[in-house]
């Protein structure tokens, strides 16, 4: 048997190779857009693609299956209430697939989605009884799927429930889970591990959303722990319903500094995939700080880009910036037209103009604050502000800033904090772009350092 996990980093994602060596056939379960990986792994193993499987219609990515299909011939096959435009093998709870030796098996695992169905994986060649699940995004590593994201959310919870303890959950202790999902997707809770795996024994014992069994407190728990749905969640399932995409060779255009301005003045927006430190230390006036060097870079784009906007890309290189556009595409962000060529290097040198942002750390952002010399605008989510913030501090979710936020005076010093910095460096990215004259980003630190020093926290 050969089974490989291949994991999409910035999405926190992960794909499923399983194949039978004697047989030389191969199935590939919720690939991503980006393929090469896929058809990298099928020739090193020797096994041709004959199957892809999807467990569910995905809502915060765009699938790879039709580009997949494209380049392999294999059979797309998911659960007939998918009820998907696209050619495709509709399947019920209890198929099976025989690719030798190896068997995969489907279990109808509605709540994260009406379609979403669970694949049970057999190595007969060692014993008839399943050694793994592949969970998608019902059951991940300390964590559950989310249930909004296709019926209202007390139905998909309580549909979730009956999946988990009356499926899953009575598998053997030792079959083990390989979810669809790392820690860091919007498709599960804050609670979801990085960890690659688990066993159903181990998830039953320890994982906090399976700790009872007393299915109305499980759906006000899962309801009551929701957080913000992922960007263009209804498009990305309407693609990956639609008609299959099966040329992924399109990609954005080089431009001059003179023609990103053209661009950046007709209303595209500029988007600089360095990291933050090299952002605050010069970039393009009116760009946002969004690195692709970090995971999260495509969600957090969805969110910054307006629907039909043009967005132009500024990297270290024009590689960093090809790389960014591909993982643009994995969340349906498809107006990117255009790099700017040489990256910033090529700014500097045309001599164009350029803004700065001011760094400062957790103890500066105190002594300003005590000293009243500087507004402070919290741009974490509603659940971490309402667990902590600093008295007087204005709260924005960085995803939700599209002018400078109410409470906030532009002509006047503003320091913006998260948790770590990380989402810091995009929210004050957006109010210098918004006007805020004097900007400062918070950075290694945050809300939790802030309460870590005994300072003053409000909840």
């Amino acid at each position: 048997m050969i089974f490989r996990q291949i994991i999409q980093e910035d999405l926190g994602s992960a794909a499923y190779l399983v194949g039978d060596e004697g047989s030389g056939v191969a199935a590939l379960v919720d690939p991503a857009l980006q393929i090469d990986e896929y058809v990298r792994q099928l020739r090193y193993a020797g096994l041709t693609l004959e199957h892809i499987l999807e467990t569910h219609t995905h809502a915060d990515r765009v699938s790879g299956h039709g580009l997949l299909a494209a380049a392999t011939g294999a059979i797309i096959h998911i659960h007939r209430q998918a009820d998907v435009e696209y050619e495709h093998d509709a399947i019920d709870d209890g198929w099976e697939l025989d690719l030798g030796q190896v068997v995969l098996r489907a279990l109808h695992t509605p709540g994260h989605r009406p379609e979403h169905t669970a694949f049970l994986v057999t190595d007969r060649a060692r014993g008839d009884d399943p050694w793994a699940v592949l969970t998608g995004d019902a059951l991940f590593v300390a964590d559950i799927g989310r249930p909004d994201l296709a019926v209202e959310p007390e139905q998909g919870a309580g549909d979730l429930f009956d999946s988990l303890h009356g499926k899953l959950l009575n598998l053997e202790p030792h079959v083990e889970v390989w979810p669809g999902h790392l820690g860091g997707s919007l498709c599960g809770g804050p609670g979801m591990d990085r960890k690659v795996s688990s066993t159903i024994g181990y998830e039953r014992a320890h994982n906090p959303a399976l700790g009872h069994d007393d299915r109305d407190r499980f759906v006000a728990e899962a309801v009551a722990g929701l957080a913000p749905q992922p960007p263009r969640f209804e498009r990305i399932v309407a693609v990956n319903s639609g008609p299959l995409e099966d040329d992924g060779s399109a990609a954005p255009g080089p431009l001059s500094p003179r023609q990103l301005e053209a661009h950046r003045d007709a209303g595209a927006l500029v988007v600089d995939v360095r990291t933050d430190l090299q952002f605050d230390e010069a970039h393009v006036p009116g760009a946002v700080s969004n690195t692709a060097l970090r995971a999260g870079f495509g969600t957090k784009l969805a969110w910054l880009v307006d629907e039909g906007q043009d967005v132009v890309l500024v990297g270290r290189d024009d590689n960093d910036a090809l790389a960014a556009a591909e993982l643009a595409a994995s969340v349906d962000v498809t107006g990117v037209s255009g790099y700017l060529a040489g990256g910033m290097t090529s700014w500097r040198e045309d001599q164009r103009p350029v803004e700065r942002i001011e760094r400062i750390d957790v103890d500066a952002l105190y002594e300003r604050w005590e000293a009243g010399e500087t507004q402070v605008l919290d741009v974490r989510d509603r659940e971490e502000w309402e667990a902590g913030h600093l008295p007087g501090s204005v709260h924005r979710p960085y995803h939700d800033i599209d002018e400078v936020p109410e409470g906030l005076d532009p002509d006047r010093p503003v320091a913006v904090l998260c948790a770590s910095g990380q989402r810091a460096g995009v929210g004050a990215s957006q109010l210098k772009r918004f006007g805020v004259t004097e900007v400062a980003h918070v950075a290694g630190g945050g809300a939790g350092t802030w309460e870590r020093r005994g300072w003053p926290v409000e909840r």
